[in-house]
């Protein structure tokens, strides 16, 4: 049988619709010098560590390229020929369409699709194809998730766009997945007994595993029976565990940190979600220390599209270790694009019972915002937002009214180095409110600092605050971030009151 003509019965739809956009992890310094702004850019950094081809995925890529340019349609030789099949023995029988292939087997779709094995069979008629031993998968299909898995078993109808596959290991985009059978559909992938991690040990240091999983392509993934593994012992199990994939999905830490700092002694912090029916939620952020003890909070949350609304009760951390209780306190946000254009507005209000600095008060708070998109050139990108607030207290029959202002310039040298610099301004202070949480003693306030990554594992960083009020610093912090085999441990250390924080994560979703 000639192998052009083979290539081209068999059409383009060998290959499966597999995973795509998985939430990225999420790093960030607990910092309150404004050098979380350098964290997005490690966060660009580490995607693309993360998207670097490997030789067999760039061999891919020009396979298919060459393909396009040289190997033509049988039918219509104007056209490239959308499959190549190749194999140490062909045969094909014209008169049912079946087919079978031995030795080495390759299937290579002009789209960036591999699919090999040492045995293949099907048919062009029903557009079946098996492999009934070990089947090997890649996709580099522009657009779509990079994956590469190995199973037995497989069975997939190019023309129905349904599969299945058994006994799956493998990789897609960053996550590393397992399944003792996958089940292909136009609209969703199903996994049973399946497990996924972002750590690729052979036994991984976390996993979550699941009796089902269903992933809706850049929607959802839903899992039913769901048990978190931490360290080879199940830590909390899920009848229902659902999170959103793709572009625009909410990151966070799926398992629990550790740490210690001067303020709170030793401490355990774990966030966890529990989704009650279409866009509401409750969430349990768990914060246990030495010093305190239970420091907890909870809330309740509805939100869609840009609105956000809820109550919130328990105690509240800022980045300068300030405490507040909200005993509760109801929320609503709402914020979004003005037409079409790059300007951003936002409209937050929150009103409750809070207790802190020895005092209840009744807190209310009513702001507007007005932004405009990252104003990015030359690897510098501006941010800058305004807006005005009004604060009152019932303990003190107070109000606080005024504008606040923030600019803050980024610059992403290369790998390596990062810096920024920012000026931010708000009428609210320690000095004229009831409560010390998420404030400073002053108005006007300069933050900058860099990043240098020393290596592949190693980063170092400084971040500064300095009180344009009264002329002096604040703060000069010194931050050390250090990656293991499956986690991170970033030091920091606060040089202006001789304060050490540490805190340690598995790698997060």
């Amino acid at each position: 049988m000639n192998k052009q003509k083979l290539a081209g019965l068999v059409t383009a739809a060998l290959m499966l619709p597999f995973m795509s956009g998985m939430a990225s992890a999420e790093y960030h310094a607990d910092s309150d010098t404004g050098i979380d702004a350098l964290d997005y850019i490690e966060e660009q950094h580490r995607t693309e560590r993360e998207n670097r081809l490997t030789a067999e995925q760039q061999k891919l890529l020009d396979d298919a390229k060459a393909m396009e340019r040289n190997l033509r349609h049988p039918v219509d030789p104007k056209k490239a020929a959308p499959v190549a099949f190749e194999g140490e023995e062909l045969t094909y029988d014209e008169r049912d369409g079946s087919f079978v292939a031995k030795g080495k087997v390759d299937i290579l779709q002009m789209d960036a699709h591999r699919f090999q094995g040492e045995e293949v069979t099907g048919n062009t008629k029903s557009q079946d194809v098996n492999i009934p031993d070990k089947a090997h998968i890649l996709q580099m299909t522009p657009g779509q998730v990079r994956v590469t898995l190995d199973g037995y078993k497989a069975h997939y109808n190019y023309g129905a766009k349904t599969g299945s596959l058994e006994d799956v290991k493998g990789k897609a985009g960053a996550h590393y997945i397992t399944g003792k059978r996958f089940e292909f559909y136009p609209d969703r992938i199903v996994v049973y007994d399946g497990t996924e991690s972002k750590c690729g040990a052979k036994r991984p240091d976390y996993h979550l595993s699941a009796k089902k999983i269903v992933y809706y392509p850049n929607q959802k993934l839903v899992m039913e029976n769901v048990k978190f593994h931490l360290r080879g012992r199940v830590i909390l199990t899920k009848k229902h565990y659902e999170t959103g994939v793709g572009a625009g999905a909410s990151k966070k830490h799926v398992f629990p940190r550790v740490g210690y700092n001067n303020d709170d002694g030793a401490y355990i912090r774990w966030d966890l979600t529990f989704p009650l029916r279409k866009n509401l939620d409750a969430n349990t952020n768990i914060f246990i220390n030495t010093k305190d003890g239970w420091r907890s909070n909870y809330d309740l949350t509805w939100q869609n599209a840009g609105m956000k609304t809820g109550v919130r009760y328990g105690y509240f951390e800022d980045s300068d270790n300030e405490w507040i209780k909200k005993e509760p306190s109801a929320f609503w946000n709402y914020g979004d694009h003005i037409g079409k254009t790059h300007f951003t507005y936002g409209l937050n209000t929150e009103y409750g019972r809070w207790y802190g600095n020895g005092v209840h008060s009744n807190h209310g708070e009513y702001g507007v915002s007005l932004g405009y998109d990252p104003i990015r050139f030359h690897r510098y990108t501006l941010y800058l937002k305004t807006g005005y607030s009004i604060t009152r207290e019932s303990y003190n029959d107070s109000r606080v009214s005024g504008i606040s202002g923030d600019a803050v310039l980024t610059k992403d040298f290369n790998e390596r180095w990062a810096a920024y610099a920012g000026y931010h301004y708000s009428k609210k202070n320690r000095n004229n409110t009831l409560f010390d949480y998420d404030t400073d003693d002053y108005s006007k306030k300069l933050e900058g600092g860099f990043s240098y990554r020393i290596d592949d594992i190693n980063r170092i960083a400084v971040g500064t605050k300095y009180d344009l009020d009264h002329s002096k610093w604040k703060n000069i912090d010194y931050y050390w971030y250090h990656d293991l085999h499956c986690s991170q441990v970033i030091l920091r250390y606060k040089s202006r009151e001789n304060k050490w924080n540490i805190r340690w994560q598995f790698t997060p979703w």
